[in-house]
């Protein structure tokens, strides 16, 4: 790296200055090596600049499009990868060419791929790599789909943090083969592989990638900052204080955090505060708690979100599954079938956490029994009727972006049924599907009056209906609601009444 950018302007000030540094200066020589071992992300390229040849000078405003990861992320991952001579490797997300270097100092570089969806960069990292005397294959596309041409790879390594494990990656996997992502959301995707089995775990980790390109991230807003730092509502707002003598469980406990999470979506920490001190910018609740003596924390907690009760009923579960330090699936790979009526495009950057699955299973969720029945049902003009047997599982609303938008409401509500109970003639009317992710999960409806009727994962064994779409949804109240972080503040929320599962 013989630039990288440095930010000059005090923390706060507008617009951001940020000076050039450039190795074939010497005055720059020290500077620029305290930066590349800072231990910090260094900023490579300013608003999609071409990277050869650039001029020393400052740069006012604007922002970082491209940087590099840090050296103690970057080592470990690639300790983690456990690199072999003639191993085919896909890096995604080029970047300065330090992976790919490495890759191909240790793989060779016929087997190496580096990809990246900025030409400049792609073109800056095919020069400074081919300079060492490597020539890796660099390539400039979307990272979420991989590199087909070349595949498959015995190691893929996405150097951005994503939503979701990409479904394309996983396919271009060699058996046996290994890929590493950094997953920034609630509620992460398994994918399935063509054949074999995939093998997924979700672990918490110190530091990560930064969100990939159009990805938005939650933070705590300035007000929000502020109720936290001082432990009370502002004066349109009220707030309940409190002692309790149940302990949060400790910040090494990440397999806890992480179920906080996916089952509490929407939750910032503010790690300035002492104790503990966690906000949900969606609609403004807040809760501190700091040790108020021997066996006691002090809380105070505001808003519609009674994010201290989240937190036990989240820590109740955790300990009744033994503590796990993270999730674990094994999962042998569906038949892939092909999808109708798929709807080309990429998913919008607000639905960063993604609605998945309304038909989840219950032997690996807390579920609710229901009775095993047939129900009939159908759209507002009757285009589209169905009906479902089977055992119905899992009846709850949800409030994610997705259903918001595609319900016309604040949210929608759904029940789970056996695929192979579903039966829905298409003699009146043939049903639509719209992919609200790409090649895994979709909605139907019907095209004629515009009715939302099912959720359904390519390869799925359950479908997901809407309640409101049975003619008789009797015995199937909703027991849960997904996606807390994303409700409206001016509706009650549906308090969580599942049983776990023995």
């Amino acid at each position: 790296m013989p630039q990288a950018y440095v930010q000059r302007s005090a923390p706060g000030e507008r617009p951001v200055r940020r000076d050039l540094l450039d190795w074939s200066e010497p005055q720059d020589r020290k500077e620029l090596l305290a930066v590349l071992h800072s231990g910090d992300s260094v900023l490579i390229q300013y608003e999609g600049e071409y990277l050869l040849g650039r001029e020393r000078r400052s740069r006012r405003g604007g922002s970082i499009t491209s940087m590099s990861t840090t050296t103690r992320v970057t080592s470990s991952l690639l300790e983690e990868l456990e690199l072999l001579p003639g191993h085919r490797v896909l890096d995604v997300g080029t970047g300065a060419g330090v992976t790919a270097a490495v890759a191909c100092y240790v793989c060779g570089d016929a087997g190496v791929v580096t990809l990246n969806r900025d030409r400049h960069v792609s073109t800056a990292a095919r020069t400074r790599v081919g300079a060492l005397g490597y020539r890796p294959d660099v390539v400039c596309g979307s990272g979420e789909h991989g590199w087909p041409a070349r595949a498959p790879y015995d190691r893929i390594l996405l150097t951005f943090a994503l939503p979701y494990v990409p479904q394309a990656c996983v396919e271009q996997l060699a058996p046996g083969g290994k890929l590493l992502v950094h997953v920034v959301t609630a509620s992460p995707s398994w994918p399935r592989s063509p054949g074999g089995r995939i093998e997924a775990q979700l672990r918490p980790v110190e530091f990560a990638h930064v969100a990939g390109y159009g990805i938005k991230r939650i933070h705590l807003h300035a007000a929000l900052r502020e109720r936290l730092e001082a432990g009370r509502a502002d004066g349109l707002s009220t707030s309940c204080a409190f002692r309790s003598d149940q302990a949060p469980p400790p910040q090494e406990a990440g397999g806890f955090w992480l179920a906080l999470d996916a089952l509490h979506p929407g939750l910032v920490r503010h790690w300035g505060v002492e104790g503990l001190a966690i906000g949900a910018p969606g609609c403004g609740s807040w809760m501190t708690a700091r040790p108020g003596g021997v066996d006691t924390w002090s809380v105070t907690s505001s808003g519609p979100r009674d994010i201290w009760d989240e937190i036990h009923q989240t820590a109740a579960r955790w300990q009744a599954a033994g503590l796990p330090p993270h999730p674990r699936r094994r999962r042998r790979a569906a038949r892939k079938r092909r999808p109708r009526h798929k709807r080309p495009g990429l998913v919008p950057p607000s639905t960063v956490r993604t609605c998945r699955p309304h038909h989840i299973s219950g032997d690996e969720h807390m579920s609710t029994p229901c009775e095993e029945t047939t129900r009939s049902g159908g759209c507002l003009c009757r285009q589209i009727q169905f009906t479902v047997s089977g055992e119905p599982d899992y009846p709850h609303t949800c409030s994610c972006p997705h259903c918001q938008k595609l319900g016309g409401g604040p949210m929608m509500s759904w029940v789970s049924f056996p695929l192979e109970g579903f039966v829905c003639p298409e003699k009146r009317g043939e049903l639509a599907w719209y992919y609200t992710f790409e090649g895994e999960t979709k909605r139907g409806f019907c095209p004629r009056c515009g009715s939302q009727l099912f959720a359904l994962d390519d390869g799925a064994t359950s479908i997901g209906v809407s309640l409101s779409a049975l003619d008789d949804a009797s015995g199937l109240a909703p027991v849960n609601q997904s996606f807390r972080g994303d409700a409206v503040c001016w509706l009650p929320q549906v308090p969580d009444s599942r049983q776990v599962a023995a």
